[in-house]
């Protein structure tokens, strides 16, 4: 009884900054409604309240990641390698980010359950990270959407927003059946749950990448988490809900998502990181290879041939967000292989940051520039933005830049490291990749530029003057994001050197 008190408070020691984010949310939730009359009717400015203990949360939570030690060889639920570290890192950077967006979509009888809403999705997403188990891992995925749901709902509840929500909702539900069915089949060949053992029992077992059970299981787990990276066919979803969302929430989704699909098929493809892996391989059936390559080529070309046909700016920026998920998935199909000199998968973990600044700082934009009676949709919105609000336009302008891959922004380095890393591998294969990649990064310019083009060279539609006062929130996050895209191009080295020792 002892020992496992023990190794109770030993995992409880390994996830503090997570139960610091959820002691939040059960603060938030618990307390809100003793704030908010029956009639809905709550104190001015109380979104501001929550907006700061939000923070502080944050705060707590990154001293906390900070000064956490790594156990990268636990066999109990949770492992705080290198990986774990690095997303927490991230997670609670994009946090503070997306809380300033968040700020002021929700009215102050709302902004509460928002923002709780949002450090649990924070923390789901720490907890997939640190999953070293098939159950933990679900659970942690089914962290992330359920609040998810709410995210999307809360904030306004027009017509609009509740239609992307029953999207959202129900192709999420059935994506995590597919998930769920798909580690049932892994733990059925394998004969346990934990993620080490299973690494292990594939690294002894020559004939297991070669079971049915095992190949039926790499399908479901790639097409389930398939719908939270929005890779092609499963992205049919991300137009119609980013349209319909809030504005703060499709900011969410083109960015979170992508990191728990990738963090959780790392956990399900990578023995373990900073040195630990007894295997550098793919650990699922060897058809994966060749079935990530289609995925990642039917993205791009998808995503970016669907943006260029739109004139709704939340529906090109989701087709965006599929493209740039094909370029992600390109570290991943060559992080499998054992030849090159630059990491796929080192490349992806620097992509990510990177991917999450430039495209977190347009959604900021997007709010920051918004009217007081209504938020920007249409290319006419953005008609005549470096006339009416020229910093705002040139902010905008920064990120589609990086968003195209053009220097000198983070995004250049993003891309051209999944280039050499796809290149360098030196199959034929991987080198097709690397050149799909250039084609594709034309094509994503043709539409970037094309919002530049409206935003400098068309007179605004309307010229009424606009009495709303700034968003101060979403404009000090677009300008953190501005420095983190800007800065990262000129000074990379501390980054990447990270995200390299994490895949040796």
């Amino acid at each position: 009884m002892n020992e496992a008190i023990l190794h109770l408070n030993g995992a409880v020691n390994l996830i503090l900054p997570e139960l610091v984010l959820l002691a939040t949310v059960c603060v938030m939730f618990l307390a809100a409604p003793f704030l908010v009359s029956e009639r809905g009717e709550a104190p001015t400015g109380l979104r501001h309240r929550w907006g700061w203990l939000s923070l502080v949360a944050l705060a707590l939570a990154g001293w906390l990641w900070w000064h956490g030690g790594l156990v990268p060889r636990s066999t109990g639920p949770f492992v705080m390698d290198g990986l774990t570290w690095y997303v927490r890192g991230l997670t609670l950077a994009s946090g503070f980010i997306l809380v300033l967006l968040q700020w002021n979509q929700a009215d102050d009888s709302r902004s509460a359950e928002c923002h709780a809403s949002l450090l649990a999705i924070l923390a789901g997403v720490n907890f997939v990270a640190a999953a070293n188990d098939l159950v933990g891992l679900f659970v942690a995925l089914e962290l992330v959407s359920i609040p998810t749901y709410l995210f999307l709902l809360l904030p306004r509840r027009d017509a609009p927003a509740q239609e992307a929500t029953l999207k959202y909702f129900l192709l999420s539900i059935f994506s995590s059946a597919i998930v769920l069915f798909g580690l049932s089949y892994l733990y059925g060949a394998t004969g346990t749950t934990n993620l080490m053992a299973i690494h292990q029992a594939f690294a002894a077992g020559r004939e297991l990448p070669h079971s049915p059970l095992v190949a039926v299981a790499t399908v479901m787990l790639i097409v389930g988490l398939g719908f939270r990276l929005t890779a092609v066919p499963f992205h049919f979803y991300a137009p119609d809900v980013f349209q319909g969302a809030p504005t703060s929430a499709a900011a969410m989704l083109s960015f979170v998502p992508k990191v728990v699909g990738f963090i959780a098929l790392l956990r399900l493809i990578v023995p373990a990181t900073g040195g630990d892996a007894t295997v550098h391989a793919w650990m699922m059936t060897p058809a994966a290879t060749p079935l990530l390559w289609w995925l990642a080529v039917a993205t791009m070309f998808v995503g970016n041939l669907m943006a260029l046909m739109q004139t709704d700016v939340r529906r090109l920026l989701a087709f965006s967000s599929v493209s740039h998920a094909g370029y992600m998935l390109i570290g991943l199909v060559v992080g499998m292989q054992s030849t090159g000199q630059v990491s796929g998968i080192g490349a992806l973990l620097f992509y990510l940051p990177i991917y999450g600044a430039m495209t977190l700082g347009a959604f900021a934009v997007l709010i920051a520039a918004a009217r007081s009676d209504k938020r920007i949709e249409s290319l006419d919105d953005l008609a005549g933005l470096s006339r009416t609000k020229p910093a705002l336009a040139l902010m905008l302008v920064v990120f589609l830049f990086s968003l195209t891959g053009l220097p000198p922004t983070a995004g250049f380095l993003g891309k051209f490291n999944l280039f050499l890393a796809a290149w360098s591998q030196g199959f034929e294969s991987s080198r097709m990749l690397a050149c799909l990649l250039g084609v594709n990064a034309a094509l994503g310019a043709w539409y970037y530029l094309k919002l530049i083009g409206v935003m400098y060279l068309r007179d605004p539609v309307d010229r009424s003057e606009d009495t709303r006062p700034a968003d101060v929130p979403a404009l000090v996050a677009a300008l953190l994001c501005l420095a983190v895209t800007v800065g990262l191009f000129f000074a990379p080295g501390s980054l990447w050197t990270h995200v390299q020792s994490l895949v040796k």
